[in-house]
């Protein structure tokens, strides 16, 4: 067994998404340490010391099994990574050269507060399979307690305060084995556990979470690599595999392909429930720590922070820091990337295929208009171009500056909708969705704002069959 870095770079793609998941959550928009969303972080794969984890219902291990069919003298590759939580503290200096901790620290470009930074940790090891079928391989593993301090300069670079860093000790184990399967193929359940073996126990009770943390194992992951052979994937095995799967018993983690679409020779074990071979989106501009949101959004209301926010964000954290310097830079062409992407385009050419049992009371064949020819595909004749698509309602052409009565459809309709109930309005755009449904965007006569909907194109919208062409349209 070896406990070098790895000499491949087998894992290189798995990182990708292995970098999300370690980060993700780390810090949230609006990327301030004085928002309330950020005073609870780190939910995904923490590991608390054990005497801590039972009474608060979080835990100190996670346990991954997965089936592997190695080849030949193969060798495993493990890399287990986490975050150590370290504490910063802020510091002013006084009149008399002493340093003082104080809540905040004003700088002209940032506004430093105390916050738990995340240092990345890695713990690496190969291992010959055959070693692992003899009986269990246990790499002990320990992050010593520091304290460091950094020096904070004012505008004129004199020393104006320091930050002060403190580190507690964690302590941990990672355990692996291998046992051989009665299957038709040479197969093997591996079995990886990560535990956190620290015995530190609480002073009181009341021990809270922001003291457990510091000496914990944080988004706890794994990456396993095959030098030679494969891994059955945990969701689609083979027939021949399907019982021995099921065996499987992971805890707090789940193991999916990693590595190139097709590839099976890595294993990405999160803490997040991933499908396998999951990947970055092309479009992405990069780590914004809060996955439940779009990333179209985070940009566009990040760039929006006042001058002050900004500060307060870039004295949180340098990637917040980081975040907000990418908002405020990003060029228009990059923003509109992130506005949507089209993967694929499948039309059901078979209009009496039945529907799916699973979406029969999801969807309702007749609450979107259809035309028979949907604008993408590319029999159709008419250039799918908005500004001058037009549509038959009622054996009237319709289209941009046409006069329509609005009547909103009482199933789907916006309930402030059934205010404009019998309003005219006009039609600044007839609009086609991938999946074949037309819709009006209109302006209503009579608005005050019409024509700054217009220049900013925020409109309404109706289907066909909810307005009525007026006289002249």
């Amino acid at each position: 067994m070896t406990t070098t870095a790895l000499p491949d770079s087998r894992f290189a793609v798995a990182r990708q998404v292995a970098d999300a998941v370690l980060f993700e959550g780390y810090v949230l928009y609006p990327y301030r340490a004085s928002a309330a969303k950020n005073r609870l972080r780190w939910q995904f794969g923490v590991l608390v010391p054990p005497a801590w984890g039972p009474a608060h219902g979080e835990h100190s291990f996670q346990r991954t099994e997965v089936v592997m069919e190695p080849r030949g003298a193969a060798t495993l590759a493990v890399e287990l990574r986490f975050l150590h939580a370290q504490r910063r503290t802020v510091e002013e200096v006084r009149a008399d050269g002493s340093f003082a901790t104080v809540p905040e620290l004003h700088l002209p470009d940032r506004v430093l507060v105390p916050w738990d930074e995340g240092t990345e940790e890695r713990v690496e090891m190969v291992v010959p399979v055959a070693e692992l079928e003899e009986g269990e391989v246990c790499l002990p593993f320990v992050r010593p307690a520091r304290e460091e301090t950094e020096p904070v300069l004012g505008a004129d670079g004199r020393e104006v305060g320091r930050l002060v860093r403190r580190t507690e000790r964690a302590d941990g184990v990672l355990r692996l084995r291998a046992e051989q399967l009665d299957v038709p193929y040479r197969a093997f359940k591996l079995t990886a556990v990560v535990e956190n073996t620290s015995d530190w126990t609480p002073d009181a009770a009341g021990a809270d979470r922001d003291v457990v943390l510091p000496r914990s194992l944080v988004a706890a992951h794994l990456l396993l690599g095959l030098s030679a052979g494969s891994f059955l994937s945990m969701t689609d095995p083979p027939e021949w595999a399907k019982a021995s799967v099921a065996t499987c018993a992971n805890r707090h983690t789940w193991p999916v392909l990693a590595g190139e679409p097709g590839s099976s020779d890595v294993v990405l074990s999160s803490p997040i429930i991933l499908e396998d071979h999951p990947g970055i989106a092309p479009e992405s501009i990069g780590a914004m720590y809060d996955a439940t949101e779009i990333d179209e959004i985070l940009a566009l209301r990040t760039a929006a922070l006042t001058d002050q926010e900004k500060r307060e964000a870039r004295g949180t954290d340098a990637r917040a820091a980081a975040v907000i310097d990418m908002a405020d830079t990003m060029p228009p062409e990059v923003l509109e990337r992130l506005h949507g992407a089209v993967r694929a385009l499948r039309e059901i050419t078979d209009p009496g295929a039945p529907t799916p049992e699973s979406f029969t009371e999801l969807f309702d064949e007749d609450a979107v208009f259809k035309p028979d020819t949907p604008w993408w595909d590319p029999a159709h004749a008419d250039p799918a171009d908005p500004a001058r698509d037009r549509i038959l309602i009622d054996g009237t052409s319709v289209g941009p500056g046409s006069r329509v009565l609005l009547r909103p459809g009482l199933r789907r309709t916006d309930a402030q909708d059934l205010f404009l109930q019998g309003a005219a309005a006009q039609v600044e755009a007839v609009l086609h969705d991938v999946d074949g449904g037309v819709h009006l965007a209109v302006t209503v006569e009579g608005d005050p704002g019409a024509d700054i909907r217009r220049e900013q194109g925020r409109f309404l919208y109706f289907q066909p069959d909810e307005v009525a062409p007026l006289e002249g349209a």
